[in-house]
This record gives C-alpha cells, structure tokens and sequence, in this order.
C-alpha cells in the first residue's frame, strides 16, 4: 500500500465508504471498517478523506449518506448496498454529480454501463467450496443418506446468487444420482432470525432432514443452536457456512459445522483503496489490479473487476490461515469450552 503514496499527494477528495447493515454478518464491524481506514492510511490518504458509515440495514439511510458524502467532498464512493435497487440510485446520483464508484463485495445489478468497477471475491468459486465442503463433510461424518435441505441468501443479493450458482452446480449430480435426497430448498434469506424460521418450517415438514447447506456462518449460527436444543449430536448433521466468524468458526471446531469460507477482507479492504486511490488520481489501475471482469446478468454489461481468492476452512488448516492471519484471535477462538477443539486442532 505505502506505494500508492504518489497517487495520494495527486488525487483530490475524499473517499466515502458505505456498508450495508451489521446483521447479516459480523465482518462489516470488525474487519470491513477497520481495514478500509487501516488500508487507507498505509497508502498516505488522511484520515480527513476517509468516511466509513454503515446504513443499518436502511436502504434510504445508504442513499442519504451517498448524497452526503458527495456533497462533503467524496470524489470516489465505495458501496455495498443490499440490494441493488439502492445501488442503482446511488450510481445515478454520482455520475450526475462526477463522483466515481466501485462496487465493494457485490455486484450492483442493473447499473449504467460503465459507472463502477467492482472488488470482490470469486463468489462463484465461494460457492463451489461450500458445496465441495459439504460433500466431502457428508464422507467424513459418515452419514449414508443425507437428506438435505438447501437454503439460500437473499434474493435481492447477486452475490447470494452466485453463492447457489456454484454450490448447486456441486451438489446437482448427487441429487440427480439418488446418492443424496434434496428434501426442500428455502426462499432465501441474509437475517439469521428469518433463516431460523426458514429452516424449521422445513425440519417440521420433513422430519427426516439430517444435513443443510447454508450459505452464511450467521444465519447458520441459530438453525445450529435449534439443532442442539433437539440433541443432534456432534458430526451427525452437517452445516455450511461462510465468512469465518467467530461463532461459525467456532462451530466448526465443535462438530455441527463442516466449515466456512475464509475470505481475507484485509485483502478485500486493500484492493477497493488501491483501486479507488487510482480513481481519485484519475488514473487507470494496472492490470495486475483489475485482473478480471463480472458480468450484470440484467445488462449484460461487463464490469472490470479486482477478484480475489477465498479458502474453505475445517480444524485441519484453522491455525495456518485464521490464526496465521490474526483474523480471529487464538484467545477468542479457543475460550471456555472450544479449548479441546483447538488442541484437537493443533491450535
């Protein structure tokens, strides 16, 4: 980061940060905000031209922080809103205004042609491990029929779409083969209340569920703890899960949960700054930045894109990438009764 330095001393403005909501998941709180001003200073940006707000889950509260920063001086808008109704407004409103923007995390669907870059994770390949992780946690956990109950983010999330694109594409053989039974799918949701609820309409209807795939450690956490409070046992019924929070990582350690999707949202944070330091100098990135592209499924516009690679994470490699990491503390991690699980875990 320290050299993007030149580029600080030659752009102008500020650069305003919106997050979406601190429900859907922990990671917007503890690594998403801390790192965007933790990147931001490492490339020589004051702290003066960094504004980092979280809408709370309010579409309106995220387009009135958008129009606020423009008009304090933003010159660059990194945005992740939750849906992309909300994204479009914000674009339109900073092209009229000059203000250049990148998608952060998710795609924003629907956009003008060529009013944002995009930083993010391969979502597809997210995915895709979650559904190669089930499979082989299904082996390992030894159950010979699973019947299995497929949920789903939320729908006005591309992100979520694509998140099911690469994991019903790994699990779409073995329902076809009868190895395993698809028991129901969920309407889709990111609000672990509304995902608990989704779940035990299922579990009630089909008394034989025993495995789930969930696309969030966060809206797995409480189906996890309804499975205990019905005396599931550890390794008997697998769950998914993604963004490595402390809780989902914790439940992994203690055998209701196969394992997550790690995504280095430091790397994330230091990507989206790189690319936005370019912008406000008005610059163009380098390829060695900008090293792909997405395409808006309703445009079919392709946007340039920063992706970067996530990790699945079981015990096995827990220590060599969470802990290597710093990304939740061993002390955190291994509190109270997890402690066996990271001695079992070599951690």
């Amino acid at each position: 980061m320290s050299a993007l330095t030149s580029l600080a001393k030659s752009g102008k403005g500020k650069i305003g940060v919106i997050l979406p909501d601190t429900t859907s998941s922990t990671r917007y709180v503890e690594f998403d905000a801390p790192d965007l001003k933790k990147a931001a200073a490492a490339a020589g940006l004051p702290g003066s031209d960094i504004i980092v707000q979280n809408a709370l889950g309010s579409d309106s509260t995220f387009v009135t922080d958008a129009e606020s920063d423009i008009t304090n001086g933003a010159t660059v808008l990194l945005i992740d809103p939750e849906d992309s109704g909300t994204g479009v407004t914000v674009q339109r409103y900073a092209k009229a205004h000059g203000v250049a923007v990148v998608d952060y995390d998710r795609l924003t669907l629907g956009a003008p042609a060529g009013t944002a870059d995009y930083v993010s994770f391969d979502n597809v390949r997210v995915g895709k491990l979650i559904g190669s992780g089930f499979v082989s946690c299904v082996a390992a956990w030894k159950v010979s029929k699973p019947n299995v109950v497929v949920m789903h983010g939320a729908v006005t999330d591309n992100n979520a779409t694509l998140f099911a694109q690469g994991y019903n594409g790994v699990l779409a053989p073995y329902f076809s083969s009868g190895k395993y039974k698809l028991v129901g799918r969920t309407a889709g949701t990111w609000t672990p209340t509304e995902a608990l609820t989704e779940f035990q309409g299922a579990y009630t209807a089909h008394s034989n569920i025993n495995s789930a795939v969930i696309p969030n450690d966060e809206t797995g956490a409480p189906i996890i703890s309804f499975l205990q409070s019905h005396g599931v046992k550890p390794k008997s019924f697998p769950t998914t899960g993604q963004d490595a929070t402390l809780t989902g990582l914790q439940n992994v350690l203690s055998g209701y949960q196969c394992g997550t999707v790690y995504k280095p949202i430091y790397l994330e944070a230091q990507a989206a700054i790189a690319l936005a330091m370019y912008l406000r100098a008005g610059k163009s990135a380098p390829s060695s930045l900008v090293n792909g592209s997405a395409t808006d499924p309703m445009t079919h516009a392709s946007v340039p894109s920063v992706l970067l690679a996530p990790e699945w994470v079981t015990p096995t490699n827990m220590k060599g990438t969470i802990i290597k990491d710093n990304f939740v503390p061993r002390s955190q991690l291994c509190s109270g009764s997890f402690a066996k699980g990271c001695t079992a875990a070599g951690i």
